[in-house]
């Protein structure tokens, strides 16, 4: 949620959900309503002798978490009515063929009913011959090693079989080889690290326990359980439960295959960043909120079509979003009001709630309440953007789909999640994107200098009047730092915004390392004081037309030379530059009484050089007195007041210049900056005001 603090509440709302991995006697969700698993451990091959410990741990469980448990080796429980009684039913290290063929059918059609399926360690060696086991349960048998100890990545921290793990679980297990890999149908959950142990033939890819859905039904293996003590681990028994209460459809997660997706947070913060009040704590690969409203956005890059999953949890009524589209620089709030926020809330309005585009576009309702986990458990949210549309996915079920046409917005941008405030305690997890392509529309790449990809010598320092509240400091000769993977294609200059009561120094461009080729250098002069900011810039050649890893190499005399707010890489022939905006009658744009407070009223006045009426074209921002020309309120009717305003990167600080008519537009509304009343006299206000072409629409940009 954003902007509107939502009114206190009553009583609770949800009944918090707990995961009882630790011993039978703790539910694992107070919310599970009663079920019924069918326990099935017929062998026609290899009997492991942990079967009676196996069914012991499951019925303790069932006891613990109100599911009741049926035992069986009889076959003749594989009939069509007698089935339909169980949610689940667990295939526990069964070997060989154990159904006949009408037995078989009598399962197909529980399965094609919704029905769920547990496959324990053996369960991967039975049924060879029947090709609809063989793909319900994943992947088949193909050998092991000596029972040893060995190293568990858990990839998926998600679903309820995983949650409770550390990214490593170590223990010792007898460690499947399969004949294939059932990463092509399944959601891996966690592999084997075959470097850990000694007699694994899949490589660096070995699932160990996976989750699908099949055929109406819904899927979980695991390749432990083989030994007596497996069942009295604390966290195999968490495992086991997490498993059957998937199967058993009483907790909700993605198990759609997952391919091609890259980290961007999965314990590391690297190339992210703080804006606005509060912060996230960072403990085993998990961030959770604190305080704010602000934001940690992934500030390396922009993304335009993608994938992003990321997996969230809350432990009562709190409050979150997932924030895309917005322009690099974006403040907290200005990420709000230029992008979209896809919330976290399952009890506020329709528009306002779970999967909503907030205040744009309620969430599916129905939908998303049959999706949702409850507070306490792990949810994941897929938010996949093509173009102007995004589809917003809670645990594997598509739950909105939505699509911009307002111009003055877009999809594309960067992403970040939200801290709302004290005592809104968010957790994510597994924050991952498939990069779908494309190249932005805004064309310029703006990038605040703070949050580089790798560095060295220099740090972010906090600075009033540095946009976003960081610069890059502590910048001594010899220093650098990178931007990682940044579409250079058609950029031909580079500006940059910097302070310095220092001796200054130079910046220098490069790709592909520190001693890469120079694409250009600028000079930085002494500014007069630290939090004095103004713009450098330079033109640059031999710009290669890909995506490159940005070097900046700093050079200068000894001490700190000078700090660097954000830089931007302009493309084509976009105006740039710091002077005076001119306009009716060649007078200039002034703030009036050279005032920086909130609100000044901007107007037309003689030029006469001073502060007030220099002005800095930053990316699609106009700058004086290191603040912004903002329309206020962000509104949209014509005599609208423009201001000077601190800076947000919002939709109402965004201009766009028409070469072809010389006009400032903000796209938001659509209208153009305005002398009121066609009047030239020194003082006249400046306004919003409906495109038409007139003189005193007119501006010249330095």
């Amino acid at each position: 949620m954003r902007r509107l603090l939502r009114p206190a509440l009553g009583a609770a709302t949800a009944v918090l959900a707990v995961l009882a991995a630790t011993a039978p006697a703790s539910p694992a969700s107070a919310a599970d309503a009663p079920y019924d698993v069918l326990v099935f451990s017929k062998t026609a091959g290899f009997r492991h002798d942990s079967i009676a410990a196996g069914i012991s741990a499951i019925q303790a469980l069932g006891s613990a978490n109100n599911f009741t448990v049926t035992a069986t080796e009889d076959a003749s429980a594989f009939s069509t009515g007698n089935l339909a009684q169980y949610e689940a039913v667990v295939f526990l290290n069964t070997t060989g063929d154990v159904l006949n063929s009408s037995q078989q059918t009598a399962f197909e059609s529980y399965i094609g009913s919704g029905g769920g399926f547990v496959g324990v360690h053996s369960a991967a060696d039975t049924e060879y011959s029947w090709p609809f086991y063989g793909n319900l349960v994943g992947a088949y048998f193909a050998s092991h090693p000596a029972i040893q100890q060995a190293n568990i990545k858990v990839e998926n921290r998600a679903h309820p079989a995983t949650a409770h793990l550390s990214p490593t679980w170590t223990r010792t297990e007898e460690w499947y080889n399969y004949q294939t890999n059932a990463r092509s149908t399944a959601r891996v959950l966690a592999t084997v690290d075959e470097s850990s142990y000694s007699g694994g033939s899949m490589g660096a890819d070995h699932p160990h326990s996976w989750c699908k859905t099949y055929s109406g039904g819904r899927s979980f293996y695991t390749g432990g359980g083989h030994s007596q003590s497996a069942y009295s681990e604390t966290a195999f028994r968490g495992h086991l439960l997490g498993g059957i209460r998937y199967a058993a459809g009483r907790a909700k997660a993605d198990c759609r295959p997952e391919t091609g997706y890259t980290a961007l947070y999965n314990g590391s913060t690297t190339g992210w960043a703080q804006t606005g009040p509060g912060s996230f704590g960072n403990s085993d690969a998990t961030l959770t909120s604190s305080g704010g409203m602000g934001m940690l956005s992934y500030t390396t890059r922009e993304y335009v079509n993608y994938s992003l999953k990321l997996d969230w949890r809350v432990p009562g009524d709190d409050n979150s979003g997932v924030v895309i589209g917005f322009p690099a620089g974006s403040t907290a709030q200005g990420a709000l009001d230029n992008g979209y926020e896809v919330q976290i809330d399952a009890t506020d309005s329709a528009d306002r709630t779970t999967g909503a585009i907030y205040a744009l576009q309620s969430a599916d309702i129905t939908a998303r309440d049959a999706a949702l986990n409850p507070p306490g458990e792990w949810n994941t949210f897929e938010l996949l953007v093509e173009g102007e549309r995004l589809q917003v996915f809670l645990n594997g079920s598509k739950i909105n789909d939505y699509t911009n046409t307002n111009p003055a917005r877009s999809m594309a941008g960067y992403i970040g999640i939200q801290n709302h405030g004290s005592g809104d305690d968010v957790s994510f997890r597994n924050i991952r994107i498939k990069d779908l392509g494309g190249t932005p529309p805004t064309g310029d790449i703006t990038r605040q200098a703070e949050s580089f990809s790798s560095a060295g010598g220099v740090s972010a320092l906090s600075k009033s009047g540095a946009n976003g509240g960081q610069v890059l400091g502590n910048i001594e000769s010899g220093d650098w730092a990178a931007y990682n993977s940044l579409d250079l294609t058609g950029s031909t200059s580079f500006r940059a915004r910097v302070a310095s009561a220092g001796s200054g120094g130079t910046i220098q461009v490069r790709t592909g390392s520190v001693s890469g080729t120079v694409l250009g250098s600028v000079a930085v002069p002494n500014t007069g004081s630290w939090t004095n900011f103004q713009n450098v810039t330079t033109t640059l050649s031999g710009v290669p037309s890909s995506t490159q890893n940005l070097y900046l190499t700093f050079t200068g005399s000894s001490g700190f030379l000078f700090d660097v707010d954000e830089f931007v890489l302009v493309k084509g022939t976009a105006s740039t530059g710091t002077g005076p905006v001119k306009g009716l009658a060649g007078k200039c744009l002034d703030v009036r009484g050279g005032s920086s407070a909130d609100g000044t009223q901007i107007q037309l006045y003689t030029c006469n050089g001073g502060a007030p009426q220099t002005w800095t074209v930053s990316g699609s921002t106009l700058r004086a007195l290191g603040k912004c020309l903002d329309v206020s309120g962000g509104g949209t009717a014509n005599g609208t007041k423009i201001q000077l305003w601190t800076c947000t990167g919002g939709a109402a600080q965004n201009w766009t210049y028409q070469s072809s008519d010389q006009t400032l537009r903000n796209p938001q509304s659509g209208k153009c900056l305005d002398v009121s009343g066609n009047n030239s006299a020194d003082g006249t206000v400046v306004a919003l005001w409906t495109c038409n072409g007139g003189a005193n629409q007119k501006w010249t940009l330095p």
